[in-house]
């Protein structure tokens, strides 16, 4: 059966950058250049939702919260699925599946992203 295994996330600052990878196991080629592919997100608190589509036809959809600031692209020869995603905001911050979208196989375990407003700080110690 297939299985997807997202790598990426992380914490970092609003503003900041991150980019998903999405790798797709157990699943031929031709099957998987057929598939229409999607990134999810599921925030706490809330159900997971559908942000990016990468289509079998090459075409590409964003929800309205993410448009003109995550890309979704994939590279099907290495069955992999990515998220570039920019200008990243608080409320951006939920763990992060890929799937496909018509079929939904079994879920992989997600990559956490984190932003927040603060910095993550610098630690100063001083000693005699």
């Amino acid at each position: 059966q297939a299985q997807f295994v997202e790598s990426g996330g992380g914490s970092v600052q609003s503003g900041g950058s991150l980019r998903l990878s999405c790798k797709a196991q157990r699943m031929i080629l031709s099957t998987f250049i057929s598939e229409d592919m999607g990134w999810y997100r599921q925030a706490p608190g809330k159900q997971r939702e559908l942000i990016a589509s990468s289509f079998a036809s090459r075409n590409t959809n964003y929800a309205d919260s993410v448009k003109g600031r995550f890309t979704i692209s994939r590279d099907n020869g290495r069955r992999t699925v990515y998220l570039q995603m920019n200008s990243l905001e608080p409320e951006d911050t939920a763990v992060y599946y890929c799937n496909s979208i018509n079929t939904l196989r079994s879920w992989g375990r997600g990559t956490q992203v984190t932003v927040s407003s603060w910095g993550q700080g610098t630690q100063v110690t001083v000693s005699s």
